[in-house]
């Protein structure tokens, strides 16, 4: 794939090291030499971003596809064979991405044990912040408490999360940080044009978070994939309200501040991104399909999910999916998911998955994760 960066992997010389040292026997009877039991002590596995803590938020409001029928020209069973999506939901009036954040936020804090003033990163991937600027991260820190970390945002649209995550892993990687909080957050049905039948039943809006720390154990982020292709930036967008076309009286007339989707080829990019992703990760970190316990895609479109896994292949049953409930959240698509895989007991210590992102810009992203 064009522009792809992959990092992170367990291909360092550290680990084989251990390995071979484990097949010593250092019983009583036959002792290390002193030299060697020291060097011994003193390796340990590379320092990786691993899952504290998880959570999610969704809006209570929910939009079914009979809901939509009597405001679009469409009926579930044309939306259901077209998408997987039955229903999605729809943030209240008073709700915004930053507050849905912060509940993600809270709930996942509260999962990892982690007091707020601890946390010394806050990323928030999203396309819907509450304003240009300040970054909505900065409106999370301060609702839960976090005084101590560093904020932004980040835009990388559906992928958003896997590229924060990335970011957190360099971060505590190279010892700038021993906790993040990396959350994915929507509003995506308020840039929604219910005048386009293909597009407005796609989204819904939520927010997913997650508590990475430093850790040494083997468990955490072992490898990430990130990529993008400027020259499909047309493919969705939404063209108006930027420094290029700022908001104006034409570019409200002309549904300028709406999302547009190129659907078809979309469809495309998105099948084949997809295979392509997790054929890699499972190629860098030497993973089969028994030792894969867990698929968390970006919850585009159950058709493209279904496509692109039969053909790397693996078996359905490896993958979460809950597009059926919440249509596409984009940046908050995969921490909601991994936080309800958690939480139902389908991701277990130990366990590795592989999250999987694409989207707008064009953007694609993987990471291999072990809980």
């Amino acid at each position: 794939m064009p522009g792809t960066v992959a990092g992170g992997d367990l291909s360092g010389s550290r680990v084989p090291i251990l390995r071979h040292l484990d097949m010593i026997d250092a019983s009583p009877a036959v002792e290390l030499p002193v030299v060697l039991r020291e060097a011994t002590s003193r390796m340990t596995l590379p320092v990786r971003a691993a899952v504290a803590g998880t959570g999610s938020y969704l809006p209570k409001k929910v939009l079914t596809n009979n809901d939509l029928q009597r405001r679009v020209d469409t009926n579930d069973q044309w939306i259901v064979s077209r998408t997987g999506i039955h229903e999605r939901r729809v943030a209240a009036d008073d709700e915004t991405t930053g507050s849905m954040a912060t509940m993600a936020a809270r709930r996942a804090c509260e999962n990892a044990k982690v007091d707020p003033a601890q946390i010394e990163l806050i990323i928030v991937a999203t396309v819907s912040p509450d304003y240009p600027f300040p970054a909505t991260a900065c409106l999370v820190q301060h609702a839960i408490g976090a005084r101590r970390a560093a904020c932004f945002d980040l835009e990388a649209a559906c992928s958003g999360f896997i590229y924060a995550t990335a970011v957190a892993q360099g971060m505590i990687a190279s010892g700038a940080v021993r906790t993040a909080l990396v959350i994915g957050a929507e509003t995506m049905t308020r840039f929604v044009d219910f005048s386009d039948r293909c597009s407005c039943i796609l989204f819904g809006d939520g927010a997913g978070a997650v508590v990475f720390q430093a850790a040494t154990d083997g468990s955490g982020v072992l490898h990430t994939n990130l990529g993008a292709d400027g020259q499909g930036s047309n493919l969705m967008e939404i063209p108006g309200g930027g420094s290029r076309s700022p908001a104006t009286a034409d570019t409200v007339v002309g549904r300028q501040h709406f999302i547009h989707i190129e659907g078809k080829k979309v469809f495309k990019f998105a099948t084949q991104v997809f295979i392509d992703l997790l054929r890699e990760a499972m190629r860098a970190c030497e993973l089969t399909a028994d030792s894969v316990d867990l698929i968390i895609p970006h919850q585009v479109n159950l058709r493209i999910i279904e496509a692109a896994i039969k053909r790397v292949p693996l078996p359905m049953e490896k993958v979460y999916l809950n597009i059926g409930n919440y249509g596409n959240t984009s940046a908050a698509s995969v921490p909601i998911a991994l936080d309800e895989a958690r939480r139902d007991g389908r991701l277990k210590p130990g366990d590795t998955a592989i999250l999987v992102g694409f989207g707008a810009g064009l953007t694609w992203g993987s990471t291999v994760l072990k809980i």
